[in-house]
This record gives structure tokens, C-alpha cells and sequence, in this order.
């Protein structure tokens, strides 16, 4: 396998002790993204924090990072993202932070090095409007949403 993109990365001193982010196994799309806090964060029932993870990338023009929620911690304890998938823009150069909230009933606790998200690279089309008076909608869906394609 190799690799479609050279990612530069820095590391701030809070996470110097932290491995990498890395792909779990050769079939990730996403590379886990850890904790890097100076003592533990309680997230309270419907709590939110803005989680540090010590990490500077310069993502290429033309790619996006999405970062997204991780299934176990979902299942396990309720932690999403509210702002699932979150975007870091090519341009964006501040330390990556990760957006949790906990869904759960119970109040969670996170660590230092605990894995919060995964960091998902994609390539990224910009789009020229064009205007135009009005829509052809002779779709097979036309105008059709919510639901309206059945369950």
C-alpha cells in the first residue's frame, strides 16, 4: 500500500508523549485522533467541550480533514459530535481540536491519550454556479425528500 498524501504534522507539547494518529488496521479510512489534556475533562449528561489533541496539519489545497465520531465511544458511553463531521479547511493551521458532546445518561470522563475521533482525509471539487431561471425536475425523485423514497 501507499500512501496518496503527504500530511505534515506538528506536534505541541502537550501531546509529545502521545503516538501519531494512525490507521488502525490497512482497511481504515480514518486515523485516530487522541486527548491531549493536562488532567482529566468530565463531560456531564449533555455536556460539550471543545477537546485538544495537541496536533498542527497542513492539509494540501484541494483536500479537506473531516473529523468524525468514533462508533465505540458512541455505543459505549454516548459521545458524539454535534457538528459531525467537522471540517478543517487546507488553510486552516491552528491546533485541531475535537467537538464532543455526551448523549449519554452517565457523565463521561476523558484522559489524556484517550482516543476521541478519527481524522478522515478527502479530496475536495469546487463548484461554479450558474444560474439559471429554473430546474428541470423530471428527476426519478423530482421534488421528493425527506423520506420519500420509503424507509
Amino acid at each position: 500500500m501507499h500512501a496518496d498524501l503527504d500530511l505534515q504534522i506538528e506536534v505541541l507539547p502537550a501531546a509529545a508523549d502521545l503516538p501519531l494518529p494512525s490507521y488502525a488496521t490497512a482497511g481504515s479510512a480514518g486515523m485516530d485522533l487522541r486527548a491531549a489534556l493536562q488532567e482529566p475533562l468530565v463531560l456531564p449528561r449533555l455536556g460539550r467541550a471543545a477537546v485538544p489533541t495537541g496536533l498542527r496539519i497542513a492539509i494540501p489545497a484541494g483536500w479537506e480533514g473531516q473529523v468524525r465520531p468514533r462508533s465505540g465511544l458512541a455505543l459505549q458511553h454516548g459521545l458524539s459530535m454535534p457538528n459531525a463531521p467537522g471540517t478543517i479547511d487546507s488553510d486552516y493551521r491552528g491546533e485541531l481540536k475535537v467537538l464532543l458532546i455526551n448523549l449519554g445518561d452517565e457523565p463521561v470522563t476523558l484522559v489524556h491519550g484517550m482516543r476521541v475521533a478519527q481524522l478522515v482525509l478527502c479530496p475536495v471539487g469546487r463548484a461554479r454556479l450558474v444560474p439559471v431561471l429554473s430546474l428541470a425536475v423530471d428527476t426519478e425523485r423530482g421534488v421528493g425528500g425527506f423520506g420519500s423514497t420509503g424507509q
